[in-house]
């Protein structure tokens, strides 16, 4: 049992009820517009999925020759 309920049987009347106008004016205050527009170019982050190896191109096919056939 909630205290809200609590209060109400110990004292019979119904606590943080609001009229229906009001409840209606706060909801259409909180609700009743969309959110601004987030274009595509902000919600996108650009970065490198990872760090360039510079060994990558390092090696060179042709180098056993001239270790081992000189």
């Amino acid at each position: 049992m909630t205290y809200e309920a609590k209060t109400e049987a110990k004292t019979g009347t119904a606590t943080g009820t609001k009229a229906p106008e009001t409840a209606a004016s706060m909801r259409q205050a909180r609700f009743g517009q969309l959110p601004e527009r987030i274009r595509l170019e902000d919600m996108v982050a650009a970065q490198p999925a990872s760090v360039p190896d510079p060994a990558k191109g390092a090696y060179n096919e042709d180098e056993w020759l001239v270790r081992y056939c000189l």
